[in-house]
């Protein structure tokens, strides 16, 4: 997460600019957020995040969003954080493909949205409580799926499965160096392995991965009474670990 003399740099991408205004104004508040540029559409949210360099693209679900995302994140110009009035199930797939790192409803408490910021800014990812529920109960039930999944963990050591567990329960590099007592190259190192190993591109694609796998699970905690953090998909092993 940036520092507070480097604040987390945030394009906003909507096309009401009532909302836009909104969000910027919720967003400026904190110190550590910095509010950068407002794009009214697709294209221009792209030409922005090029320009502008963002640390987190608050995306709303626009026409073109998803290939937007697909742009800003391939490109590497930011991180994409989407927002949408109403969970459709099959789009928030689908931008979560093209590579956003979250996904939270326009309905949740305005701190859960500076969180998500915060979480998408340190290299985590967030979802939606009932996204994040309808993932879990997909894989679960689907033993194809979750056989799939488990045998694409069967490509990764031990120190890489526990560092992959860690990153879907929404940790940063610098905490889970912290956690395993380990330099943080060496965190970039097994996260770069991971997502060769695996096909992945980037953290948001690991966090699905985790899902498939059944290495992950959701647990009951709420953040101010809407959506789940990242930090709420524990690890089996780890829920052991702390509750004894």
């Amino acid at each position: 997460m940036s520092t507070e003399q480097n604040p987390i740099r945030v394009l906003i991408a909507d096309e009401h600019p009532l909302i836009r205004g909104g969000l910027a104004l919720l967003l400026g508040r904190p110190d550590d957020i910095e509010v950068v540029a407002q794009a009214g559409d697709a294209v221009r949210a792209v030409g922005l995040s090029r320009t502008e360099r963002p640390d987190v693209v608050v995306m709303d679900l626009l026409a073109d969003g998803i290939e937007a995302t697909r742009q800003i994140v391939g490109s590497g110009y930011a991180r994409v954080l989407a927002l949408a009035a109403i969970l459709d199930r099959p789009v928030a797939r689908r931008i979560l493909l093209a590579g956003a790192s979250g996904f939270l409803l326009t309905g949740a408490d305005p701190q859960v949205l500076v969180t998500a910021v915060r979480a998408v800014a340190g290299g985590g990812a967030w979802l939606d409580a009932d996204l994040a529920s309808d993932l879990l109960r997909e894989y679960v039930t689907r033993p194809t799926a979750v056989a799939t999944g488990t045998a694409l963990l069967d490509h990764l050591t031990p120190r890489e499965t526990e560092v992959l567990a860690l990153v879907a329960q929404g940790l940063g590099n610098t905490e889970i160096a912290r956690q395993l007592f380990v330099a943080e190259s060496t965190v970039k190192t097994h996260l770069g392995r991971i997502l060769t190993k695996l096909g992945l591109r980037d953290r948001a694609q690991a966090v699905v991965a985790a899902y498939r796998s059944g290495l992950v699970r959701v647990a009951p905690v709420r953040t101010h009474g809407t959506g789940w953090s990242s930090g709420c998909l524990t690890s089996p092993e780890t829920t052991r670990t702390t509750s004894r």
